[in-house]
């Protein structure tokens, strides 16, 4: 048995003359939390319908669960979970009846759908919520009903898209638990996130820009392998500084985060520091230091402007 639960191979897809994704190859090993991260319009969700076979390929091959996508979609639908960032669920509808309904969908028999929607309301915390609309739920309850609904069926393979778009951080914090939790009984996670601090929790991760997959792998390995050198510097009149920075050839890009601009420069410099200090004397009354690469940084240098 295969231990890849996606196995993608030089999947494209167009729409007319655009090309939504370009030849993008992705391996992901069963029971890991793989994520996309790329800004709108990147080919995330695109991606995504590929996979599920909601949306037939251009050219290339998808197996995704031992099957061939889009030829066995059907036998994979009862196999999936997927939540989307708009949050599906039937807004009338009170919690158990959103997740009865979903019970029925899949097919889950009577006596064991009863089980699993009072087990659902247990592991997310709304069993106190049950008779309430979903309509009247805040935005982290819907969140948790919609993980709920997405995995009443016990699906082999969960689809993400945005999931956490609508929420605050100390729920989002919640929700990526409940992953982790998922991942750990062998559900395999895909999500899209335009969220830097969650794509860092992903066992695995795509950078993608303009349908292309621009950097592949642990997000940690990812900020090791980056061709740049972080220099944090501290200094007056930092507009100004930043200014004449980003126009130095060798320099990837410079942003203000409070008192401190950050400056990524190509690795061909092996004294980033002294070369700065000799570009722009001023930087000699500066404070300069060596930081350890984000997973931000390793963004801006994949994608738009940081790949010019």
């Amino acid at each position: 048995m295969s231990e890849q639960a996606i196995v993608a191979t030089n999947l494209s897809r167009n729409f007319g003359d655009f090309i939504a994704v370009d030849k993008l190859n992705l391996t992901v090993p069963k029971g890991t939390i793989y994520g996309f991260l790329g800004p709108n319009g990147c080919g995330k969700s695109t991606t995504l319908r590929m996979l599920t076979g909601l949306l037939t390929p251009t050219t290339g091959s998808v197996n995704v669960l031992g099957l061939d996508i889009p030829r066995q979609a059907e036998q994979l639908r009862l196999r999936i979970g997927y939540m989307t960032q708009k949050f599906s669920l039937y807004q009338d509808l009170t919690v158990q009846e959103n997740l009865e309904f979903m019970g029925q969908i899949f097919g889950i028999p009577k006596v064991e759908r009863k089980r699993r929607i009072q087990q659902q309301l247990m592991t997310y915390g709304l069993d106190q919520r049950a008779k309430r609309r979903a309509g009247e739920l805040s935005g982290g309850q819907r969140q948790r009903l919609s993980l709920a609904a997405a995995t009443i069926h016990q699906p082999d393979l969960l689809l993400l898209d945005e999931p956490t778009s609508a929420v605050d951080p100390e729920n989002r914090r919640e929700f990526w638990e409940q992953l982790f939790d998922l991942s750990d009984q062998g559900t395999t996670i895909l999500v899209t996130t335009h969220y830097m601090d969650e794509a860092e929790r992903c066992h695995g991760l795509a950078i993608m820009d303009a349908g292309v997959v621009r950097a592949n792998g642990s997000p940690y390995a990812l900020m090791d392998a980056m061709a740049v050198t972080v220099v944090e510097i501290e200094a007056q009149q930092l507009r100004q500084l930043k200014a004449q920075i980003i126009q130095l050839p060798l320099v990837r890009s410079a942003a203000q985060l409070g008192v401190r601009l950050r400056v990524l420069v190509s690795k061909e410099i092996n004294d980033p520091i002294g070369w700065l200090q000799l570009q722009i004397p001023t930087l000699a009354q500066a404070v300069m230091t060596i930081s350890r690469p984000s997973l931000e940084d390793v963004f801006v240098t994949c994608t738009g402007e940081g790949r010019q």
